[in-house]
């Protein structure tokens, strides 16, 4: 077998072999975290007794301004600064005024809407919706540039989207991870009718809350302590929620839902709670799955959004909970799981490499005057497309990643002349997607939402809580997955569609293509 032949790995491999361990996914009878044994070497690091938490941030909601029968979003892009460690701010980047991430638009299924993205910073960038079913006129991907100054407007577009969570971030290519790293980025929120008539929590900031995941590294720019490390780093050192660090929220006691979205570089997570408690997965990347599914662990890798319901009516008032990654030696993960590698420096070290880590402190509040406090039986009916409706299938083979180089699909590098793939408008297609020998990798396409039908050729191997719509989609090391589509929206060779790896320095070294619906 061959391996992604990075220093981080080899050095994971040698600690692992020396402690008895096979590949760093290897189970362990032990109840502890393995402690690294390298030393960081950007961020001097103290171990304190006790965690001080930070207030959560809730993003401002923003529900656009309604003329003419079209409601616009209107976001600006700006260079801005957050004091996070002591010393230094660090530099950041924000929309409309935030100094990281930026207001959470709240748009409606059937409805006329238009965004418009003031680039106040000194340099180019884009912004792209992700999960949004738009045209390549509207989709923001790497050749709808916006110039330093300049100002983007969308053409108008109905809202097809179900009610679930997506997103909106930069996507210029060779820049898409140094911009998600300065904080360019925010969730949106898509509500239906079939979504509202349910009884789910759904007061924004209360018990309904965002939560963007994602970490950060810190270092010296040009004589200044505490700033991002924007390339070349894989994983960073401190988790941040919502831009938080150690952040901590109280919730009412009750049943909540968490909108969560893995915003990382390349990390994924095995997420679960402190107490090994069940919770339920009510939404994937496109909307609202059919029933509840019960889960104690749940693996998202960049870019995959879930919606969960959390009861909190059983738990104390003024009690803790923890929201982890179980990340460590004895979660039973793979080999090529990111994040496993057992090393704290280099390229691809951490200081919550292989670790179990916290992502959200919780605090038990009172209940709120109407409570929902119990989980629904049944959620919304979905009709998919399927296997023997496709009338196209593909393969797309992650290719590369030796001795570090970069990772490809089919052999073939990112170009913004090639068109990779060519869609009829309205087909159904299967596509199949391997994520090769070296690593672990989280597959995105732009203008449909899609339904996997099989991984390693079977069904059966399809996780439950991954059993509805969905864009992004984890394919382990070794493994192949199988989505079915509907192409409905169209773009052209002059604003095509892309696909690519949402690991954001994957993406950035050519692990893309694209692909015209006409």
């Amino acid at each position: 077998m061959s391996y992604r032949l990075h220093p981080a790995l080899i050095v994971g491999l040698s600690l692992l072999t020396s402690c008895g361990g096979g590949s760093s996914g290897s189970s362990s009878t032990g109840s502890t975290t393995t402690t690294p044994t390298t030393t960081p070497t950007t961020t001097p690091v103290t171990t304190p007794t006790t965690t001080t938490y930070n207030a959560l941030w809730i993003p401002p909601a923003l529900e656009g301004t309604t003329a003419a029968g079209v409601t616009t979003y209107n976001l600006s892009l700006a260079a801005s600064s957050k004091q996070l460690q002591t010393g230094a701010k660090t530099a950041t980047y924000g929309y409309n005024g935030a100094d990281f991430w930026g207001p959470t638009l709240i748009l409606t299924k059937g409805t006329q809407s238009r965004m418009v993205l003031q680039n106040s910073l000194a340099e180019a960038t884009t912004t792209h919706w992700h999960g949004l079913l738009v045209s390549g006129a509207v989709d923001g991907g790497p050749h709808q540039m916006i110039a330093a100054g300049a100002t983007w407007s969308t053409p108008a577009f109905t809202v097809k989207n179900q009610a679930a969570t997506y997103w909106y971030h930069p996507h210029l290519h060779g820049a898409t991870q140094k911009h998600l790293t300065l904080g360019a980025g925010g969730m949106i929120i898509v509500r239906d009718a079939a979504e509202a008539a349910l009884a789910l929590p759904r007061t924004y900031g209360t018990d309904d809350i965002p939560l963007m995941l994602t970490s950060r590294s810190f270092t010296t720019t040009g004589g200044t302590a505490n700033q991002f490390v924007t390339t070349n780093s894989a994983y960073g050192d401190y988790l941040l929620a919502n831009g938080v660090m150690n952040a901590e929220v109280t919730l009412p006691r009750q049943i909540v839902r968490l909108r969560l979205l893995n915003a990382e570089v390349e990390r994924e997570y095995n997420v679960g709670f402190g107490d090994n408690r069940t919770f339920y997965v009510i939404g994937t990347d496109g909307g609202l799955v059919s029933a509840p599914v019960a889960v104690t662990r749940l693996i998202m890798a960049p870019g995959e959004r879930y919606e969960i319901l959390v009861n909190l009516n059983a738990d104390t008032l003024g009690g803790t909970v923890d929201l982890k990654a179980y990340n460590g030696a004895d979660s039973g993960l793979s080999f090529g799981f990111a994040g496993l590698e057992n090393a704290t420096s280099g390229a691809f070290g951490s200081l919550l490499n292989y670790t179990t880590f916290n992502l959200l402190h919780i605090k038990v509040g009172a209940t709120t005057a109407s409570p929902v406090t119990t989980v629904p039986a049944s959620l919304v009916t979905n009709t998919f497309p399927t296997t023997a409706e496709a009338t196209t299938s593909r393969t797309i083979n992650v290719t590369g990643g030796l001795n570090g180089g970069a990772f490809s699909f089919n052999n073939v590098l990112y170009n913004y002349d090639t068109i990779n793939q060519t869609v009829k408008t309205g087909a159904t297609e299967s596509w199949t997607v391997s994520a090769g020998n070296i690593f672990s990798h989280s597959f995105h396409i732009h203008g449909v939402q899609f339904k996997l039908v099989a991984r390693n050729g079977s069904a059966a191997n399809i996780k439950s809580y991954e059993q509805g719509w969905k864009d992004t989609l984890y394919v382990p090391i070794q493994e192949t997955v199988t989505f079915v589509a509907r192409f409905d929206d169209t773009a052209d060779s002059t604003l095509p569609f892309m696909y690519h790896c949402h690991m954001s320095n994957h993406e950035d070294e050519g692990l893309m293509g694209q692909f015209v619906v006409q």
